[in-house]
């Protein structure tokens, strides 16, 4: 116990100080919300990472996916790294920088209002990011209260409201960049502790072939009858494997709090070095955990997942490891939830701050005042959270995944297809962006509150967040070849920033040739 609290203690003090010596950074609205736009490639792809995987990956995702689909699962991970990294970064990442800085746009819904000129479009879009960030958020606090009530034996409610405390503290003092340098550094710890892990469990099993034959000999006649299908290579149910891959990995292309942080990108370079940083990084982390989930079957008789729920399966798999493995998990776990956590609050004070009061109910509002609002939100937005994650979990509503598939559903739906092509397309109408925000939001709450209605395989909220996803991809350029075309003189002028010349040195770019002087 001295060890694991040494280790909590230690964390939690590196936390606060990063967010203390970072108010300096905070002193405008530019500075607590984008870091000035200056967060250089380590920084800004570590922030991505680790908001991106939380306790609802290594917890909630891991557990249930590992127990459903076996090792296949760890086609999550590499789709997480491939899809949800790797083309995010190289479709995304520039263009969001340009077209943010010259719409001079510091959220998600911001853009919307200023690419499209809809105030309407904005509100909608501010409105549906600070409703459906909420159950992610509870989420995270779920996820991580199971690992902490295995190491600790703390009461549920105290984890809840001591992450939400120290969260808040160095957002609220540091802004964007305490939150990367600490991402920076929980990223670090995610990385080590997910191998460590890894590592211990597979030892415990005899090693990986040893782990992988038990694996192969586990059958489970209600969901397969074919032998080995844990240890194969699609699994059981390859076409729900499919959706969990899509919802997961292309998702991340449409979450306000994700697509953000191209908004901070220093340079060019930054894009370049950060996107292979953030690939391999998602390989490690999302690959690792949903690998490590892939053996959960193998200690079946140490929990009882149609009883205790698959939020209980991670814990069970690690309840038998050494004190200080145990600690730096509870570490591994609390980086991962802290960083998505504070990545959350940010986007959604921001997002109502800026986007909802200032630009409807005080447009004079001065900056010292924006800065004031958005701090007093983050409380708010964090004590929400809390409340329903503590009403959650006491009422037992759902498991961790099912809570964040919907609101990844919703976000994800509604944001990714005109947000894409917004960014590419000049021809993209306001109407289109209307009927994918509200198709993704009214088809999800079917999902939620009706599913029975639905066809078999969209009851999944995994598998109706990612049809939402698709659907918008085909709505927005559908819509917007029968809907009234943009005003094409002010859509030139905003496209213009892509082909604006730019000189940069040689070592960057390589120039067409020499001069007979300069040779």
């Amino acid at each position: 116990m001295a060890i694991k609290l040494i280790l909590l203690v230690l964390f939690f003090g590196v936390m606060i100080s990063i967010g203390i010596y970072c108010r300096k950074n905070a002193s405008d609205v530019n500075g607590f919300v984008l870091g000035g736009r200056s967060v250089g490639p380590w920084l800004t792809a570590f922030a991505y990472g680790t908001s991106y995987f939380s306790a609802v990956v290594f917890v909630g995702y891991a557990g249930q996916f590992g127990w459903k689909y076996g090792i296949a699962a760890t086609w999550a991970g590499i789709g997480n790294a491939l899809i949800g990294s790797l083309l995010a970064w190289a479709i995304l990442g520039r263009r969001t920088r340009i077209m943010t800085q010259y719409l001079d746009s510091a959220t998600m819904p911001d853009f919307f209002g200023k690419r499209f000129e809809s105030r309407s479009l904005k509100i909608a879009a501010s409105v549906i990011t600070f409703v459906f960030l909420i159950p992610y958020t509870a989420s995270l606090y779920n996820g991580l209260s199971r690992l902490f009530g295995m190491a600790f034996h703390i009461n549920y409610s105290v984890c809840v409201v001591i992450m939400a405390v120290l969260t808040g503290v160095y957002v609220i003092a540091g802004g964007y960049m305490a939150t990367a340098i600490n991402d920076f550094i929980q990223g670090l710890i995610m990385i080590v502790g997910i191998i460590a892990v890894i590592a211990a469990v597979l030892k415990g099993q005899g090693g990986f072939m040893a782990a992988l034959d038990g694996l192969g000999r586990v059958s489970d006649p209600s969901v397969s009858a074919t032998p080995g299908v844990f240890a194969s290579f699609f699994g059981p149910d390859p076409k729900n494997l499919l959706g969990v891959v899509l919802l997961t990995s292309l998702g991340t292309w449409g979450l306000p709090q994700m697509v953000q942080k191209f908004y901070a990108i220093r340079s060019e370079k930054s894009i370049e070095t950060g996107m292979i940083i953030s690939t391999a990084f998602a390989f490690i982390v999302a690959g690792g955990c949903y690998f490590l989930g892939g053996f959960g079957r193998l200690f079946s008789d140490r929990v009882d997942a149609a009883v205790e729920g698959y939020d209980a399966i991670i814990p069970a798999m690690l309840s038998d490891l050494p004190d200080i493995l145990i600690g730096i998990v509870v570490i591994l776990v609390l980086s991962a939830s802290m960083s998505t956590l504070s990545s959350l609050v940010l986007t959604s004070s921001s997002t109502v701050t800026l986007d909802l009061i200032r630009d409807n109910f005080k447009k004079d509002m001065s900056e010292k005042k924006q800065l004031a609002v958005m701090r007093i939100l983050i409380v708010v937005f964090v004590a929400v959270s809390v409340v329903i994650a503590l009403i959650q979990y006491r009422s037992n509503v759902t498991f961790i995944a099912q809570l964040m598939g919907i609101s990844w559903g919703v976000l994800a739906g509604a944001f990714l297809a005109p947000f894409l092509y917004g960014l590419y397309k000049k021809k993209t109408s306001v109407l289109s962006c209307w009927c994918c925000f509200l198709f993704s939001v009214v088809f999800m709450l079917i999902n939620l509150f009706a599913k029975e209605s639905l066809p078999t395989v969209l009851q999944s909220p995994i598998n109706a967040g990612a049809f939402c996803m698709i659907a918008g991809l085909v709505i927005v350029p559908a819509v917007s070849i029968f809907t009234p075309k943009p005003d094409a003189e002010r859509l030139d002028a905003i496209f213009s920033c892509y082909s604006k010349k730019v000189v940069v040195d040689q070592s960057e770019a390589l120039g067409n040739s020499f001069s007979s002087k300069e040779k």
